[in-house]
């Protein structure tokens, strides 16, 4: 379904997502209000959701959409400022599953740009993700059309799956101590972020510096550091070119740059450029997993949290292939299975665990001296 008080806006949505044979638009409507009532005549998987509108606005339809169907996947629609960052990151605490920011360059709104790509993957990966718990809509009128509705193809419920086997590492005997930890997420990372970073901070925290690369644009990374100040009560800011890492701090990629780092004299840098893209993102996870691997070697934490894609899992070899340990999320606690799907599949992870354990697991491995 999408959601927007503009008629250009839901036609292009729309018109986009009709190109994708996977996907089925079953309501385009004008505000929240008409959004949850339609719920009740359509069955729907995932919903795009405007922040500004009349009569009921995205942010406070957002829980009253969830009431309906706790298990809706709700993609935040915004454009980007500064307010919409910050109210989008209180729509993914209270349980949106992602974001989107809404095309300003005319080739996104005309052409196959990178807002027409996120918008198709998001919406196919959270719709897979949805399916793989095996629960449906329960509207009154489930599948029906109205006269609001665009419809493509009906799609086939899917049974829920088990969960996907892994093959774990065997850890080392005696491993080294850490010396930095990196994180990287996508889809559903904020929250993840928020849980795991909040349960160090409960358990006492780290020293060692916390390097994070979430795949964010510009401005929404600004306003992510300082929801993890707050919650892992150390200084978290984005990223500055040329800084030197030092312990008891959080560093956070800014959108659009990579973050990496580099060995100069007896001191590790942080290093932003804006090299291409890897695996559709910039910032991206592996070529931060890649240069901390060498830099640090055998003395690497490397997590990977929720996240679509399989960003992290080159990278990931690379921290084991140094002599480092990766852990990353489990399937069933994640948003998408995607990035720590492919890097648990890799066989390189020491652990697979759920959200709620990856913060505790860290404070131990970290507190080893």
């Amino acid at each position: 379904m999408v959601v927007d008080d503009s008629a250009v806006v839901r036609g292009l949505e729309t018109r986009m997502l009709q190109t994708d044979p996977e996907i089925t638009v079953v309501a385009s409507v004008s505000n929240g209000q008409l959004a949850i009532q339609a719920l009740d005549r359509h069955d729907i998987e995932v919903v795009i959701l405007d922040i500004e509108m009349p009569v009921l606005d995205g942010l406070s339809a957002l829980p009253k959409l969830l009431a309906r169907d706790p298990d809706l996947k709700i993609i935040m629609a915004s454009t980007l400022t500064l307010r919409n960052a910050e109210i989008s990151l209180q729509a993914l605490q209270a349980g949106a599953a992602d974001y989107l920011p809404k095309p300003t360059a005319s080739r996104d709104i005309t052409g196959d740009g990178p807002f027409k790509r996120d918008l198709l993957s998001k919406v196919k990966a959270l719709g897979q993700a949805r399916r793989r718990g095996g629960r449906r809509p329960t509207g009154a009128a489930a599948g029906a059309r109205s006269r609001d509705s665009v419809t493509a193809r009906a799609a086939a419920p899917v049974p829920a799956r088990p969960a996907t086997p892994v093959t774990l590492r065997r850890p080392t005997a005696a491993p080294d101590p850490v010396d930095i930890i990196a994180i990287g997420s996508s889809t559903g990372g904020p929250q993840a972020l928020f849980t795991v970073l909040g349960a160090i901070s409960k358990l006492g925290g780290v020293r060692q510096p916390l390097l994070i690369t979430q795949h964010m644009p510009a401005t929404f990374t600004t306003i992510l550091a300082g929801h993890i100040s707050r919650i892992a009560t150390l200084e978290a800011r984005e990223a500055e070119n040329g800084e030197v890492i030092r312990n008891n701090r959080i560093y956070v990629a800014p959108g659009d740059y990579h973050m990496v780092v580099e060995t100069k004299g007896v001191d590790k840098v942080l290093r932003l450029t804006q090299d291409p893209p890897e695996n559709f993102c910039r910032p991206a996870v592996d070529p931060m997993f890649r240069t901390i691997a060498r830099a640090y070697g055998r003395r690497v934490l490397a997590v990977v949290l929720t996240g679509m894609g399989s960003d992290g899992a080159k990278g990931a070899g690379d921290v084991v292939k140094a002599g480092g340990t990766v852990i990353a999320q489990d399937e069933a606690t994640s948003v998408v299975w995607g990035m720590p799907g492919a890097t648990a599949q890799a066989g390189v992870c020491t652990a697979v665990l759920p959200v709620n354990d990856i913060g505790p697991w860290i404070y131990k491995m970290a507190s080893k001296r």
